[in-house]
């Protein structure tokens, strides 16, 4: 009894119903034939209760189910959770679904509504979008069934507790890998691009189309078959490709929910998957004031693995990043010419000729690329605020110069050789990814 209890709530209807009848109750004072009315409905209501939770209280009035969530969640992606819902009774139901959700969304006012034929199943779908990495604990599923009388609910808890690991963004990576490896398809985003130059490994002989090399002409088989024909190469293999992330106080400012960190974190994941997948071998190195995780570029079955365990478990730090460190760590982590991907951010010309002369040194080591990030939201405020007064040209001249000194950072990058990305966060797997099959195509690394 005390549990039946427990799971009893009483509806807005149920409230409303009692409400009207305490009106017309007080109203009946002043109006004596009003209440033998009043006292006819209070009756009815009481009957219409107890119907009411007969139903709902009977033995055959059950539900069951359960949550289904995906093993890992994707960093900053919506993912999919199912509340798989089946009823066995002979009655409809009214379902308001409360599922009680990690601390981290911060989300107090979630509940989803609909309709539950009598022996029917439903399933109900809702997406999450997680910001941060680590454990995200679930609470249970909380069903608050009522019939079609709507005047009591029951509870039901159809799922228990559970931890889910938020791990970069494992659905952008197999995005980019389809994208990258499609040798047929064109995709939005992804550039495909001619090949220059023969640093490749011979693949095979085919016939001419038009856009190919002609100094890919093989004439001898040209000759034999008395059609043009041209060879085709591969790109290189084994050649070392590192992931190089800031996790200094400059990469904590957040877009859209994400730091700039998290954004370096699931990039760095999607050009090394895609590394591996061209045969080449994928590194890591993280850094700050001192050098964090580092993972020595291989090509095993289980690296990917490693680097995307590496990448969940790296946080922040409040100091400034060490070059120097940087330098000489790189140094000896690297061995042989490599392609060095550094994700960092860059706020002003000051910051960049602090680190220049090291930057240039690893440079005349490796095919450097340095990729750091353009700030969204004064772009979009330059874009569509117009200027009314004095103050609003003040300000609107000096987000101007801050893009404008964003753009000769890349200028100044580039002039001493030093490849350079400018990007959106929401952009930056796709430049990057672009950059790095545009400089395979290339034979630059």
């Amino acid at each position: 009894m005390i549990q039946l209890i427990k799971n009893l709530y009483l509806t807005n209807r149920f409230f409303r119903l009692f409400g009207v009848i305490a009106v017309l109750f007080t109203l009946s004072f002043a109006l004596q034939w009003l209440f033998p009315i009043v006292q006819a409905l209070l009756v009815v209501a009481i009957f219409v209760v107890i119907i009411d939770a007969v139903l709902l209280f009977g033995t055959g009035f059950q539900l069951s189910g359960e949550r289904k969530t995906p093993k890992i969640f994707s960093l900053g992606d919506d993912n999919t959770i199912n509340l798989e819902l089946s009823s066995s009774s002979g009655v409809p139901m009214e379902l308001t679904v409360i599922d009680e959700l990690p601390v981290q969304f911060q989300e107090r006012k979630f509940s989803l509504q609909f309709f539950l034929p009598k022996g029917g199943k439903k399933i109900a779908k809702y997406d999450l979008r997680p910001t941060s990495r680590g454990e995200y604990e679930f609470g249970y599923a909380n069903v608050f069934a009522s019939t079609q009388i709507g005047l009591l609910e029951r509870r039901f808890k159809v799922a228990e507790p559970e931890v889910v690991p938020v791990y970069p963004s494992v659905q952008q990576m197999k995005k980019f890998e389809l994208k990258a490896m499609n040798k047929i398809s064109h995709f939005q985003g992804i550039k495909k691009l001619r090949r220059l130059g023969h640093s490749y490994e011979f693949e095979q002989i085919k016939n001419y189309v038009k856009g190919d090399d002609y100094r890919s002409v093989n004439w001898k088989a040209t000759g034999r078959r008395s059609e043009l024909m041209v060879n085709q190469y591969e790109d290189e293999r084994a050649q070392q490709v590192y992931v190089v992330i800031d996790k200094s106080r400059t990469m904590k400012m957040p877009f859209n929910g994400l730091s700039l960190l998290d954004y370096a974190i699931n990039t760095g994941l999607v050009i090394a998957n895609i590394a591996l997948q061209k045969h080449d071998k994928a590194g890591l190195i993280t850094f700050s004031d001192k050098i964090g995780t580092v993972i020595r570029a291989e090509r095993s079955p289980v690296h990917l693995r490693k680097i995307l365990n590496a990448l969940y478990k790296e946080k922040e730090r409040h100091l400034e990043a060490n070059y120097e460190l940087l330098y000489h760590g790189s140094r000896s982590i690297i061995k042989g010419r490599s392609l060095v991907l550094l994700y960092t951010n860059f706020e002003s010309m000051y910051a960049l000729e602090r680190v220049l002369p090291i930057l240039r040194k690893i440079n005349r080591l490796h095919l450097l690329v340095v990729i750091f990030f353009e700030n969204t939201e004064i772009a979009d405020f330059v874009e569509q605020e117009q200027a009314k007064d004095t103050e609003e040209i003040y300000v609107q001249t000096v987000a101007r110069n801050f893009i404008t000194e964003k753009r000769q950072i890349v200028g100044t990058l580039r002039k001493y050789g030093i490849q350079a990305i400018l990007t959106r966060p929401e952009e930056l797997s796709v430049n990057t990814v672009n950059k790095y099959l545009e400089l395979k195509a290339r034979g630059m690394i």
